[in-house]
């Protein structure tokens, strides 16, 4: 009995103690800074451009045609004049396709034309009154194993999201929408989910190196 007693006391006794706070080295918190300052300008410069698409399909119904929601996926601006790149699979069958901008600005889309079998499909927009800011394109063939990405998009509607990792292996293989496959494909680590689908994977200068 003694013995039980004399372990709970010392139990309770670690319990009780207050831990001595213990600061990170001045240096280490640089690092650290310096790399968040990095992300958050990254996310500032790249963000306006990110856009998030509503599609809506016409289906019969006892009240008769009626358009309805579709589904959601995201797209990024390449240049001034309104256009938008995406993924094929995000708009095919649409009949109606919204884009929302960073300001909560919406405008309806149309398909200029879309690849199947790389599932890529480009969009315009009237770009009047539209404060466009177009992301620059890089290069995939410099991307190597373990460079740092990060991904913007709209996964499960939660628009303007931020995920980041690394590039975690290069030329892999995926199936286009027509069977077709799609080579040399960036299979990377951080988060991609639906929703995400036809945004941006940019690199640590800020361009976009792969559709999402």
């Amino acid at each position: 009995t003694t013995e039980r007693q004399s372990q709970s006391n010392e139990i309770v006794n670690v319990a009780q103690a207050e831990p001595t706070p213990t600061a990170l080295p001045a240096e280490t918190l640089a690092e650290f800074d310096t790399e968040e300052r990095i992300l958050i300008n990254l996310y500032e410069r790249v963000n306006p451009a990110v856009v998030y698409i509503l599609v809506s399909q016409r289906t019969s119904t006892r009240q008769g045609n009626v358009i309805v929601p579709a589904g959601s996926g995201s797209g990024f601006v390449i240049d001034r004049e309104g256009r938008i790149l995406t993924n094929a699979h995000v708009v095919e069958g649409a009949t109606k396709i919204k884009v929302t901008f960073q300001n909560d600005k919406s405008v309806e889309a149309e398909v200029l034309g879309a690849d199947r079998s790389t599932d890529i499909a480009l969009l315009k927009v009237d770009p009047e009154d539209l404060d466009l800011r177009p992301l620059g394109l890089g290069s995939s063939k410099d991307v190597q194993v373990g460079d740092p990405v990060v991904a913007i998009g709209n996964p499960f509607g939660l628009n303007r999201t931020l995920t980041t990792g690394v590039v975690s292996a290069l030329q892999r293989q995926i199936s286009g929408l027509n069977g077709f496959s799609i080579d040399n494909v960036i299979q990377t680590d951080a988060a991609i989910n639906p929703g995400n689908s036809g945004g941006p994977l940019i690199d640590a200068a800020g361009e976009v190196i792969g559709i999402n």
